[in-house]
């Protein structure tokens, strides 16, 4: 049976409207924002945002298998990881699933089972679950396999990536990472190195790959970008072929090359919650202050974009509807998602319902439903039921 959309009014919360925090109300009406008299729900003490949208997410790896050797099936892990968003505001969600040479979990075959099963799911999903494909360059004999995948599932997000300069990068100066990266891939360090020289020796055949990626793509309407650029070198070259969104730039020169060419640029929350990168690149907030950031994602953990927003509001770096607009607005603008990332009438009913004080997120309303409500919210929510019922008595 369908889930029914709320219609209710939410009011006496501050709400973030036309890029300004307002004392006013907020009307969901069938699944959308609309106006007019409604049943009351009083949210004084709360502040009312639009629903986050992550552009980039592997979270769902831990919950589909929370330990290498110890999965679980996929439709456990897609409704932990859809539960996991919810409770941390997130509306809409790209899952980063690789397509990599590497095989495993981040293979064309595990790839295909996890977009089987998200479209089994997706019924059932509190979240607008989808999924990113990070492409690894060098898997030039999957063109085909791939390109029939992305338009099978409707892929609307890919990203490439090359993890072999830093396969051979650790196999000379600290193999003990390679073991640990072989085990996980469940084989021996030599069967992984066997592995990244064969994808090595693709290298002359990259090129025209990657081009044939870009020309189907603009053809699907995908939306495609390369991940974890290094220098402007590698950014540009991406950009000239269409690879119009930078993620994660390891470094400034790739950011400000984007930026130059009017690229977007996507760095990860956790960054900036940390005070910097897990991985000893560039610290994100640089970026964000320097204008060379447009977007933040969740990256590995959900909880760090709400939290990223705020860091940087008590960091002074930006107001909190300029620093929410990186996490709701500015991703929904760069994904063409024209109907969500801000209020106004007509739009999705998207809503992180805020605690004032606590700054935790107590609901999370997605496409007008409900997907997460707890504490002094939830019993708000629920009194207003009671009355509303009682008074139809």
């Amino acid at each position: 049976m369908p889930r029914r959309p709320l219609s209710l009014r939410l009011k006496g919360a501050t709400v973030l409207r036309d890029g300004e925090m307002q004392k006013r109300s907020l009307v969901i009406q069938q699944g959308r924002i609309s106006k007019g008299p409604l049943p009351e729900v009083d949210l004084t003490g709360y502040l009312l945002l639009p629903g986050i949208i992550d552009m980039h997410g592997d979270a769902f790896e831990r919950h589909i298998a929370p330990r290498p050797s110890a999965p679980f099936p996929l439709e456990t892990g897609l409704r932990a990881t859809d539960r996991d968003a919810a409770v941390n505001g997130v509306t809409t969600a790209w899952l980063a699933q690789s397509w990599s040479w590497e095989g495993g979990h981040r293979g064309p075959d595990f790839a295909e089972k996890l977009l089987t099963g998200l479209d089994h799911y997706r019924s059932h999903a509190l979240s607008d679950l989808r999924i990113q494909i990070r492409c690894e360059t060098h898997t030039v004999d999957t063109a085909e396999r791939l390109l029939s995948a992305v338009e099978r599932h409707k892929i609307d997000y890919v990203v490439f990536n090359n993890h072999l300069d830093e396969a051979l990068h650790l196999a000379r100066l600290r193999p003990e990472e390679i073991t640990l990266w072989a085990k996980k891939a469940g084989r021996t360090p030599k069967e992984h190195m066997a592995l990244v020289h064969a994808a090595q020796e693709q290298t002359s055949r990259v090129p025209r790959y990657l081009c044939k990626l870009a020309e189907r793509f603009d053809q699907l309407g995908v939306r495609y970008g390369s991940h974890d650029d290094p220098d402007g070198d590698t950014r540009e070259r991406f950009s000239m072929i269409g690879a119009k969104i930078c993620e994660f730039p390891t470094a400034r020169p790739a950011a400000a090359l984007a930026k130059a060419v009017g690229d977007h640029v996507v760095m990860g929350a956790p960054n900036i919650v940390r005070g910097g990168s897990q991985s000893g690149n560039i610290a994100a907030s640089d970026l964000v202050e320097a204008r060379l950031c447009d977007a933040l994602v969740s990256d590995y953990y959900y909880p760090a974009l709400a939290q990223s927003a705020f860091r940087l509001v008590d960091d002074g770096i930006m107001t909190l509807p300029k620093a929410w607009k990186m996490i709701s607005e500015t991703p929904a603008r760069i994904m063409g998602l024209a109907d969500r990332g801000h209020f106004d009438f007509g739009r999705r009913a998207d809503v992180a319902i805020v605690n004032a004080k606590t700054r935790a997120i107590e609901g999370t309303i997605s496409g007008g439903r409900i997907t997460h409500l707890v504490g002094e919210a939830a019993h708000r929510f629920f009194y207003s039921s009671a009355s509303m019922q009682l008074a139809a008595e």
